[in-house]
Parts: structure tokens; sequence; C-alpha cells
């Protein structure tokens, strides 16, 4: 067979094909090999899909940073705008400063909400605040809006409070159930107080007045009063002293004489003008609740309604002039070292109130005239077991009297007989006489207060002088010179005064009227810090009363 027809039907070499179809299959595999190696359209892709990612980042980024600006200036309003609610000394309405802050910053719109909780001595503002804000560039991503939100919360209150409760212990408050309203009152009101306070950031001071307010002798040893007696711790204010809430433990003050206007009675005065009964004295500066409630249910009644002498007593409590006083009484161990350094300052973080209830209004209010406070008086006393004789000096004769006979509810409604020098008795003037006082020196001479002390003013005109002095001397002598009086109106223009000066220092005024007539409705409305801050009740309702002031008071927490 040839060569020819072998090759035909054989495998072809390139070699074997003509020289440009040999070149033009070369040429194509060294393009399809430079394409196969050729990566210069990947770099192409990904360098687009780069410059989307920095698109992207960069939108999401400028979006954001104005966002956290928009943010940040709606949050630092707000907080501004709160801060200036909540700060106690603020005297516009609270909502209103914050409306006014995003007013003024052109923010007005997005306010959400103010919520607003106040009490005497504290003040929370909370606010909300929400921006819907466009987006400018990732609003491609499909996010048209972000919200920019806003809250914050400002609260003041101060630490501690200081409590003076002025209460009427007036004989009309023996009426109508008054007295036992009252005290289920204040001992619900004294719980109240000091079970929802850690002890010592409560103290409580109870001034019960009537006629007159007695401080008391624990009280009474760190102030200056006269020296005349010791039988009562009642102090004569003028009318001077109202226009301040301080008492000066250094001036001179007058002590009230022991004497009673109203009863002829001998031994034991039934109604002295300054209380000598049980739970008269003011308790000062107590957190004790058992000593508290014992001494409230003490309380009993009688006499007038010296209201103004019961806030003065009440202020000073509250008056940092008190400090020194607070002081010597704990060294004393009458008062709780974890009351140092009260009354606290007017302007120092505390709380003080001033609670004052009356059942009625300013009557009148009883003093000694100057001759009759002190010095010697012409009467002597022999007393000897259950014997008891009085000599009075007339010109140069004595004549003796012994008290006798028992009559009258008052216990001690006595009459007064003629006596011997020998002690017994007699009907005849002239048989009762002598040279001397009765058993010579054993017989003491009375000073005013000891006669005063001893027998009320009407007991010794009547019954002591009687057939001495002619009856109408004598009973002009005893009680038209002896003492007088401050009336309504004046009484109700220093607690005008007293009541100014203690708001005007910063203490809080509630006032009740429990039953009170309309007169006197008047004056404690005068007297409180608002018109809601008196109260016009009537029987139990004193007890929602106190519940309301207790209620308002036992908010004043610290809440920063």
């Amino acid at each position: 067979m040839s060569k020819r027809g072998k090759n035909i039907s054989g495998a072809c070499h390139p070699a074997d094909l003509p020289g440009k179809l040999r070149v033009r299959i070369d040429d194509l595999s060294t393009r399809l090999r430079r394409f196969r190696n050729d990566e210069s359209g990947v770099l192409v892709g990904f360098g687009v899909f780069l410059i989307l990612m920095i698109l992207a980042v960069g939108g999401i980024g400028i979006d954001l940073m104005r966002f956290e600006y928009t943010r940040t200036s709606l949050q630092s309003t707000l907080d501004r705008a709160v801060l200036a609610a909540a700060d106690l000394d603020q005297t516009l309405d609270a909502q209103f400063v914050v409306e006014d802050y995003f007013a003024k910053s052109d923010m007005a719109g997005y306010l959400t909400s103010i919520t607003v909780d106040e009490g005497l001595n504290y003040k929370e503002v909370s606010a909300t605040a929400n921006i819907a804000m466009p987006t400018q560039l990732i609003h491609m991503m499909g996010i048209e809006t972000l919200n920019a939100r806003a809250q914050g919360t400002a609260a003041e209150s101060v630490d501690g409070v200081e409590i003076s409760l002025v209460l009427d212990m007036s004989g009309s408050m023996a009426s109508n159930n008054r007295l036992v309203n009252l005290k289920d009152a204040a001992n619900e009101f004294v719980t109240t107080m000091l079970n929802s306070s850690p002890p010592g950031d409560v103290a409580i001071s109870i001034v019960p007045y009537a006629t007159q307010v007695n401080a008391g002798e624990t009280l009474a040893q760190h102030f200056n009063l006269t020296q005349e007696h010791d039988f009562s711790h009642c102090v004569d204010f003028q009318s001077s002293d109202f226009n301040s809430t301080a008492i000066s433990t250094t001036a001179s003050m007058q002590r009230t004489g022991p004497f009673d206007p109203w009863y002829r009675v001998e031994g034991e005065l039934y109604l002295p003008v300054c209380p000598e009964r049980q739970s008269s004295e003011i308790m000062a500066y107590s957190m004790n609740e058992t000593q508290l409630h014992s001494y409230i249910n003490g309380f009993t009644a009688g006499g007038n309604t010296s209201t103004d002498v019961g806030v003065k007593w009440g202020a000073a409590l509250l008056d940092p002039s008190m400090q020194s006083v607070v002081t010597d009484m704990i060294a004393d161990g009458d008062v709780d070292a974890a009351f140092t350094g009260l009354p606290m300052a007017y302007d120092d973080d505390s709380l003080k109130v001033l609670v004052v209830m009356s059942d009625g209004q300013n009557t009148s209010q009883y003093y000694l005239n100057s001759a009759f406070k002190g010095g010697n008086t012409d009467v002597w006393l022999y007393q000897s077991g259950s014997t008891k004789v009085y000599s009075v000096k007339y010109g140069s004769t004595y004549y003796y009297k012994t008290p006798s006979g028992w009559s009258s509810s008052y216990g001690a409604y006595t009459d007064a007989r003629w006596v011997k020098p020998d002690g017994s008795n007699t009907n005849y003037k002239s048989q009762a006489q002598g040279s001397q006082p009765f058993n010579g020196s054993q017989s003491v001479r009375l000073t005013f207060p000891e006669l005063f002390h001893q027998a009320s003013n009407d007991w010794i005109a009547d019954r002591l002088y009687e057939d001495i002095w002619s009856s109408s001397y004598a009973n002009s002598y005893w009680n038209s010179q002896a003492y007088d009086s401050v009336g309504t109106s004046t009484k109700n223009s220093r607690m005008n005064n007293i009541c100014d000066a203690a708001k005007a220092s910063g203490v809080i005024v509630f006032t009740i009227g429990f039953e009170a007539p309309y007169a006197g409705q008047v004056v404690l409305e005068d007297c409180a810090s608002s018109d809601a801050h008196y109260f016009d009740v009537d029987g139990i309702e004193i007890s929602d009363a106190f519940t309301s002031i207790a209620s308002s008071i036992s908010k004043l927490r610290l809440i920063q």
C-alpha cells in the first residue's frame, strides 16, 4: 500500500498542516491562554462593589452623626428644662417651665409628655420628647426616618422635717367630743410621721394652749424669766414680741402670775391662767412615739383661747435661735442627741412645718398688773396639819379667818369663818382679832404670787376680806386693780404678725378650724400658707385634716 493512502487515513499532526493555517492556530491558542490567565475583569467588579459599600457606610455615618447631634441637643434641652422646673425655689408652674425651655429652643413640637409630682418640700418633674428625623442617604436602604428620643427626671427635696403642733386646749374643747377626736387624730399623725421616716429625721414639738402656754420647767429654765415665783412657767409677751419668730434666751421675760380670775376657790386653784394640769406643758423636740402618745392622751380642756401665744411658741421652736437651748437640753438628757443642730437654719435643707388647730377664736388673756406681780401682801398664813388660819392686817389690827365648808362641782368652793385667837370658830369679827398674826411667828407672810397661788382673786375679795374692807373696795382691789387683760382684737393682730413672720422665714403653716366660729375661721385662714393649707372640719373630719397634712409631709424624702 502506498504512503499517501496511509497518511490520509492516520492522525493529522500540526506540523503536517499548511504554514498559514498552522500560524493561525498557534495564535488562537496563545490568546486563549492569555484570556484564561487574565484577572483584570475581576478587579473592576470588586472595585464597583467597594465603591458602593463606601457610599453606604458614609451615608450611614453622616445620618448617624446628624441623629446623634439631634438626640444630644434634645436631651440637653430636656435635662435643663426638668432641672429648672424641679427647683424648689422655682415660683413658676413646673409644666410651664418645661414647655418654655422647649419653645425657646425651637423644639416645642417635640415634647411628648410632662409629669409633675410635688409636695411641701419636694418636687419631681419628668418629661419625654421625640424627633422623627428624616434620613438623607440611608433611605436607599429602606430606612426613611430615625427617632431621636429623650427622657429625664429631676427631683429636689429636703433632708429633715421639724414640726410644731399647736393645739387648742381651751374649755370649749371639752364639748361635742372634740378632745377625743383630736387625740385620735393627733396620735395617728404622730405615728404616720415617725414611721415614715428614719429615726432622727422628724422632730415633733407639741404646744398645747388655752389662756396661756405653759412652757414647763424643763424648757423654761433655758430662758431668762423673772423670778418673783416658780409656780408657773408661762410668759407675758408684749405685742412687739409677735413680730419675730425668735425668743431671746438672755432678755428678761415677765413670768405669768399664778392666779385664777374666774372661780372662787381656796387651797388649789381650779383654773389658773397658766395651766398646771396634766399634759399642759410644751413637749419639745421628741421622736419617741410612745412618749408622744401618752402625752396626747393626757390632754384636758379648760380656759380661754390664746392661739396667738400658741403660734408664738410653735414658731419659736422652729427658729434657729433655739439651737443653744436644744444643745443644753441634749446635755441634760431632755432631748435626743439625734437632734443636735436643731432647729436648722432657714436656708438649710430642712422643712419647717407649723400646724395650728383651734375650735374657737382668740379671747381675753389675763395678766397681773405691776404692783401685784411680786412683793409682800398684808396676809399671813398659819398652817399645821389640817389647821389653816389666815391673818389679815388692817391698820394695826390682825383679823383671823379659816377656810371651811365644801360645796360646788368645782371641788374647792370654800367659805371662810372668823376664828378666835385660840383657834375656835366665832361669828363675831370683834372676837377674831389680835395685835400680831395668828400664833405669832408661826405664821408666814405671803407674797402676792404665794397668795394668788393659794386662793383665787374672788375668794380673797369675797371671803378673806369681807367685813374687813367694804365689799366694793375689796372686789375692786383684788380684781379690777390686780389684773388686766388683752382682748380679741389685739390678739388677732398679734397672731397675724407672728404668722406672717413665720411664713416669711420659710415655715409652712397649716391651720385647722375645728368646728370654729366664723371669726375664728377668718384668722386661721389668714394664718395659713395658702387657702389650700387651711382646713375647715367638723367631728371626725379632723382626722382627715391631719391625715392630709401627714400625707404631704411623708413624701418628703431625699430622692436625688
